[in-house]
């Protein structure tokens, strides 16, 4: 029997509001870098996770600057 390899999900703060404010150079929807945003897949998900802890205290600065 042959098994299907299903590709791997992986998690993403992605939200679908692609915007880079150009004063910090942040994605305004998800505040990755657009560099982060580009290595995503490539990265680890130790590198991943890093990236989305801190992603709640980029997302305030943002607000803040608005």
């Amino acid at each position: 029997m042959t098994s299907i390899r299903r590709p791997v999900q992986i998690e993403s703060p992605c939200i679908r509001l692609c915007r880079v404010d150009m004063r910090n150079g942040l994605c305004e929807g998800c505040g990755r870098t657009l560099a982060e945003i580009g290595g995503w897949l490539a990265m680890t998900a130790g590198e991943r996770q890093a990236i989305m802890e801190a992603l709640p205290g980029r997302l305030a600065t943002i607000a803040e600057a608005s």
